[in-house]
């Protein structure tokens, strides 16, 4: 499945709209990786444990948005768009775009 953040395609024509689909993830987040990490944010580096996780969490929402635009019968999901908030000390990500069917232009 094609997905883009554009609203379009280069090569395919948009038959027909499915509608706006999502995919939300929810990760907690450790105590201890949390103390590691804001001592690595002092010292410079980088926080390869959040970057982990943010990674998961990402991939989780794009993938739970794909499943629910094939379950509506679409091939692709175009505009897409990522948002990252933290709540209670979890990390949530949602995936938003609109499923459509495609077409070789």
């Amino acid at each position: 499945m094609i997905v883009t953040t554009t609203p379009g395609i280069d090569g395919h024509r948009i038959s027909e709209y499915k509608g706006i689909v999502v995919g939300e993830a929810i990760l907690g987040a450790n105590v201890v990786r949390d103390f590691f990490a804001g001592i690595t944010d002092i010292v410079g580096g980088r926080s390869g444990a959040y970057e982990k996780e943010l990674g998961r969490a990402r991939a989780t929402a794009l993938a739970e948005m794909e499943g629910r635009a094939a379950a509506l019968g679409g091939s692709a999901v175009v505009g897409v768009d990522l948002d990252y908030e933290v709540i209670n000390n979890m990390l949530m990500v949602s995936a938003s775009g609109t499923a459509v069917v495609i077409e070789r232009a």
